[in-house]
């Protein structure tokens, strides 16, 4: 029997780890979880429930949570985003997210030959003995104007400096929380994808995967 497949990716905001781990997820059939949208999905849920904000509130929608619920088109907001990196420094929050992450990484369903999560801890928490662990990267103005590009047609008026204002408060936030920050491990392989595309970037990660696999017998 085959082992599963597991990778995991941490990155700042706006790396380009969330569209490589789609097109690994799909290349090698594997249960794709982007954990920032459950953050996101909480800071969503305290935007518009500011009086009955609490823990068990939490637990009871995380519990109902569906993949589909993370992939609504409002959880890009830049309101949403500044929640989310402040939820995700309570440690109760973590806590609950935690179990779920964990089941989505250990427990993909029977259909996948594994799964990947991408997020902020995951090489340094959630997945600690995945297979394959990844650090994404790239300089903050390049991350900035992606997020722009993402966000112009969603808010009009939105301005360049304000992403990069946005992204770099995000990152203050994410590397120097107190639970989970986020870290490149040692065991982690760096990928800088500022002067890489797409394609170039999944060849590189690709590559990398596949040698591995083989010696496994994956492939």
């Amino acid at each position: 029997m085959k082992n599963l497949i597991q990778v995991a990716i941490d990155s700042p905001a706006a790396a380009g780890a969330g569209t490589q781990a789609k097109l690994i997820a799909k290349h090698y059939n594997l249960f794709y979880l982007d954990t920032g949208k459950i953050y996101r999905f909480i800071g969503k849920l305290k935007i518009q429930n500011k009086k009955k904000f609490n823990y068990s509130l939490i637990k009871k929608k995380v519990k109902k949570m569906k993949i589909k619920n993370l992939n609504n088109r409002n959880l890009l907001s830049d309101k949403v985003a500044t929640e989310a990196s402040i939820i995700a420094k309570d440690k109760k929050i973590r806590k609950i997210v935690y179990h779920f992450q964990k089941k989505c990484a250990y427990n993909p369903p029977k259909k996948f030959n594994g799964s990947i999560l991408d997020g902020r801890d995951i090489t340094s928490v959630i997945m600690k003995k995945a297979m394959f662990k990844f650090f994404i990267t790239a300089s903050v103005k390049t991350r900035a104007l992606r997020r722009f590009k993402e966000l112009k047609p969603l808010k009009k008026k939105i301005s360049y400096v304000e992403v990069l204002k946005s992204i770099k408060k995000r990152d203050k936030n994410d590397y120097n929380r107190k639970y989970s920050p986020l870290k490149k491990t040692k065991d982690s392989i760096l990928i800088n994808t500022t002067n890489l595309t797409k394609k170039a970037c999944f060849l590189k990660i690709k590559k990398i995967m596949d040698k591995k696999l083989r010696i496994n017998g994956n492939i």
